[in-house]
């Protein structure tokens, strides 16, 4: 099975419209254009009932005292955690593709409540849920892509694994309000095949 995309190859940068964030001089950060990606995907096994799609983001600081804080750094080795930026369940089986934007076209203030998508699929909530909770301005549930937005302070380049999941069963059990911890619990024991895609992004001018 094969994973690929027109907006970024595996292991290069993401680009900045595809992002929940971009540079700015004065700022650090504003706001970008949000685009999901490009994806297609092939090979899909013939036992296969239904795909899964996930954009996690591993190396999220663990600790998040200095996080977009004036004056301090985020250590390359600071302990890291994992940041869901997307889940998408209920795929059919076989080949396919979404374009670009076809999933997220801009930053929803408070989160995109009913975010576009293929026929008969469902999306998850992001991490975005919790990490703006309590923003007067941005608080709300993030269901489906909301791209990258590192920290402008950390050292460390992110890596954001696109990840095709092709599965057993036809439908994924989850429902309501899910999440992708959630999804990654109902597809344990079910899965058929993965293939997998990397994007990079840093809002770190000093990082390359």
């Amino acid at each position: 099975m094969r994973l690929t995309s027109t907006s970024f190859e595996n292991n290069d940068p993401i680009p900045e419209r595809c992002a929940f964030g971009i540079p700015d001089q004065a700022k650090h950060m504003q706001l970008g254009q949000n685009l999901s990606p490009q994806l297609s995907w092939s090979g899909v096994p013939d036992e296969a009932k239904s795909l899964v799609l996930l954009c996690i983001d591993p190396d999220v600081p663990s600790i998040a005292d200095d996080v977009n804080q004036e004056g301090t750094i985020i250590p390359h080795d600071l302990p890291r955690a994992k940041f869901a930026h997307w889940g998408l369940v209920d795929l059919p089986p076989g080949d396919g593709s979404l374009a670009e934007g076809a999933c997220s076209r801009g930053v929803t203030h408070g989160g995109k409540d009913n975010p576009p998508g293929p026929a008969g699929t469902r999306q998850a909530l992001n991490d975005y849920t919790n990490f703006l909770a309590g923003d007067p301005d941005m608080g709300g549930d993030y269901f489906g892509y909301d791209g990258p937005c590192p920290p402008w302070n950390d050292e460390r380049l992110h890596h954001y694994h696109f990840t095709l999941i092709a599965l057993k069963m036809a439908h994924c059990d989850v429902d309501g309000k899910f999440t992708v911890t959630d999804i990654e619990r109902a597809i344990e024991g079910q899965v058929v095949a993965e293939a997998r895609l990397v994007g990079t992004y840093t809002l770190n001018p000093d990082v390359g």
